[in-house]
């Protein structure tokens, strides 16, 4: 008993660990602390007392009457006067004892019998154990089965003592009568026994059976048997089945099914940076598919989770296709159950995402924005945030920057956009490239120091921090989910700083017309400079044009293409993931070799422009403060002499800027070898970067980034 009531106690707590709300109940202990209800032999309460007439001086036809009746006694599991049932050691069977007295023709009869009685004692024991409520529905459902069985074993016992009370049941008689339920009962009781050896529950159950029922292929009678233990058995689970398949619904209190429900909020899926909802949530447990539905088991998960989600969204769903499914060995039966449910399951969460929650239209809305494709927008939400974004972003003012995006945002002619609302600034705690390097689970030297770093340490600028974010709501969470949008950001973050990288060449373009009032001399010095920045912009132009129109557009149309032919929201799922990877692999943000060189490009860009804007803005002083005296002389008059002072320190302080510059530029070799230096170190990253994107895309043959090259 001792090991029975451990068992159960495992079971019972691992099932409420998993249904905390709703605990299994619980047999009272008097259940099994009386044996007597169990129905098997009571070891050491024998009829036989001191007073038996030994077998053996008894005559043969007087031994045959005593042993049948005894073995009467035996077949329903209560010992006899000569013959006892043995103690059971571990899952051996039943062993019995023969008083050594007996005559040797009577002991062979018997001998033949006992294999029932032990047959007997096993399904009783199995059938009372498995009635526990810590076994599951399924083993309920297999011991109720069995105990019908054992109701008609105990009537034809019962006839049998009939017969030998009336003088008319010899042991002759009692071996031809009991034959065909000795095959009975040794098919019972090895069920029983590989069950318990196996500690089958639910599913695993269902398999066994399944498997015993198709093995005796051949024996009509032990197939007939098999399979109505078989039917009998598998009802709870396939009721467990239906309501999840037509419903969408898990009512599954012993852990049986073979899908599992996980304790997920789906409200979370916007802070998890892996969406974990709609591949964790629910999971299939591969001990509990029962070997007959082990082909349609993935289909069986996904038509319930397409259910799931609909009524979740606050929608009963009831599959008008529903059918009772009844257990029979032609497994096409199921399969056209399940394929039809399956396909009723796929429309049904199809038409409400893409009809009723508008997914298309939303993925659209976050390709105008993350995908810059609503050029208007950009220019204004630049414009009117390019001050704020060059600060450190500790000291960027979050609602500024929402503000100002909802400025842009009605000023453009994203004002339309009836989703809008849903877009929102992130600043981001990592550069790019360390989120990148963070995804691809590369930890170079750099990326360990950041790591390790403090992040109070790490100052970043509001452009390296900048993103957008966007609110998805469910169930388009399950497709624009975390792991989604972060792709979106990756992309929106390398396109933003190249538009920003550009817009920093034209501001230069604009500033070089100070150049036309310079000397013949200075002016030999720029026109290196404007060559260098005219190639600089045609590589940052061309990279964007191929990004945008070689890249995304194409992948984009593919997308909705296959949005369109799309039977399932699992295709859906896989399209969109696809179509990001392939726009983050031919952008060349998941090879960091390229990434790293082309972030160098950029830097280098940067870097020139910012030397540039410094040294144009030296030479506006310098004119704007001639301009100012000229017109001060001319339109008011002579200057009087307090006005002659003070514009005589404001030249002075003006001449020693300029005078610090020229000193600046002449310690680095002078502006012209500061040019030279840039136009080398362009050149140097550029053909690098060629020759990768060459060796790759030949290597790799992703011969869409040779376009760049063409370039």
């Amino acid at each position: 008993q001792q090991p029975l009531e451990l068992m159960r106690k495992i079971l019972r707590d691992k099932q409420n660990k998993k249904n905390s709300g709703q605990p299994i109940p619980v047999f009272p202990s008097w259940v099994y602390e009386r044996p007597a209800l169990i129905g098997d032999f009571l070891i050491g309460t024998s009829l036989g007392t001191d007073t038996t007439v030994p077998i053996g001086t008894l005559p043969l036809a007087s031994q045959e009457s005593v042993i049948v009746e005894d073995l009467l006694y035996v077949l329903i599991g209560v010992d006899g006067r000569y013959i006892t049932a043995q103690a059971l050691v571990g899952r051996q069977s039943r062993a019995f004892s023969l008083d050594p007295n007996l005559d040797l023709s009577i002991k062979e009869l018997v001998t033949r019998i006992l294999p029932v009685a032990a047959s007997y004692s096993a399904v009783t024991r199995f059938i009372e154990e498995k009635s526990s409520f810590e076994y599951g529905q399924v083993n309920h459902a297999l011991a109720a089965a069995m105990r019908t069985l054992i109701k008609e074993y105990m009537i034809l016992i019962t006839q049998l003592e009939h017969l030998q009370r009336q003088g008319l049941l010899s042991l002759q008689k009692l071996w031809f009568y009991i034959q065909p339920t000795m095959r009975t009962l040794e098919i019972l009781a090895s069920l029983a026994t590989s069950v318990d050896k196996g500690e089958c529950m639910g599913g695993s159950t269902l398999s066994l059976l399944h498997d015993k029922t198709f093995n005796y292929t051949g024996d009509s009678q032990a197939q007939e048997l098999c399979l109505y233990l078989t039917k009998a058995a598998s009802v709870p689970y396939f009721e467990i089945l239906e309501k999840w398949i037509y419903r969408g619904i898990i009512n599954d209190p012993y852990s049986e099914f073979m899908v599992e429900e996980h304790e997920l909020q789906k409200e979370k899926i916007q802070e998890d940076y892996n969406d974990k909802y709609w591949d964790q949530r629910y999971t299939v447990v591969q001990q509990q598919i029962p070997s007959f539905l082990q082909k349609m088991a993935d289909k069986i998960l996904s038509t319930g989770k397409y259910l799931n989600v609909v009524r979740e969204c606050g929608r009963d769903v009831t599959c008008p296709v529903a059918k009772e499914v009844i257990y029979t060995l032609k497994e096409r039966a199921y399969v056209e159950q399940i394929e039809k449910a399956y396909n009723y399951a796929s429309k049904v969460l199809l038409d409400f995402l893409m009809e009723e929650k508008e997914l298309v239209a939303h993925l659209r809305s976050i390709k105008h924005y993350f995908l810059m494709d609503q050029g208007d927008f950009f220019v204004h939400f630049m414009d009117l945030t390019e001050e704020e974004l060059k600060k450190p972003v500790d000291d960027i003012i979050t609602t500024r920057l929402e503000a100002l995006l909802e400025l842009a945002l009605r000023m453009s002619t994203a004002n339309t956009d009836p989703f809008k609302d849903d877009l929102k600034i992130d600043l981001m705690p990592h550069d790019l490239i360390t989120q990148l390097l963070r995804v691809l689970a590369i930890e170079t030297k750099q990326e360990k120091a950041i790591i390790s770093a403090d992040p109070t340490e790490l100052t970043l600028s509001g452009l390296e921090a900048f993103s957008f974010d966007y609110i998805v709501k469910w169930p388009l969470s399950l497709i624009i989910n975390r792991k989604a949008l972060t792709r979106y950001q990756m992309l929106f973050r390398h396109m933003f700083y190249c538009k920003h990288v550009e817009r920093q060449l034209c501001n230069v373009w604009i500033s070089n017309k100070t150049a036309k009032q310079f000397s013949l001399h200075s002016a030999k010095w720029f026109a290196g400079a404007f060559t260098l920045r005219q190639r600089m912009l045609n590589f940052v132009q061309n990279i964007q044009y191929y990004m945008m129109f070689e890249v995304m557009e194409p992948t984009w149309h593919i997308l909705e293409k296959n949005l369109k032919l799309a039977s399932n929201i699992d295709d859906v799922l896989s399209h969109h993931t696809s179509f990001l990877d392939n726009c983050l692999k031919d952008c060349m943000l998941t090879n960091p070799e390229l990434l790293k060189i082309f972030s160098k490009l950029m830097s280098v860009c940067v870097m020139f422009t910012n030397c540039m804007q410094r040294f144009t803005q030296s030479m506006k002083l310098d004119s704007e403060m001639e301009r100012l005296t000229l017109e001060h002389g001319t339109m008011l008059g002579p200057p009087t002499d307090e006005e002659r002072a003070e514009e005589a320190a404001k030249k002075k302080l003006t001449n020693k800027l300029l005078a610090e510059h020229a000193d600046s530029l002449h310690l680095t070799s002078g502006f012209e070898a500061t040019i030279n230096k840039f136009d080398s170190n362009f050149s140097t990253h550029l053909l690098d970067l060629l020759d990768k994107l060459s060796v790759y895309s030949t290597n790799d043959c992703e011969h869409s980034m040779l376009n760049i090259i063409y370039r």
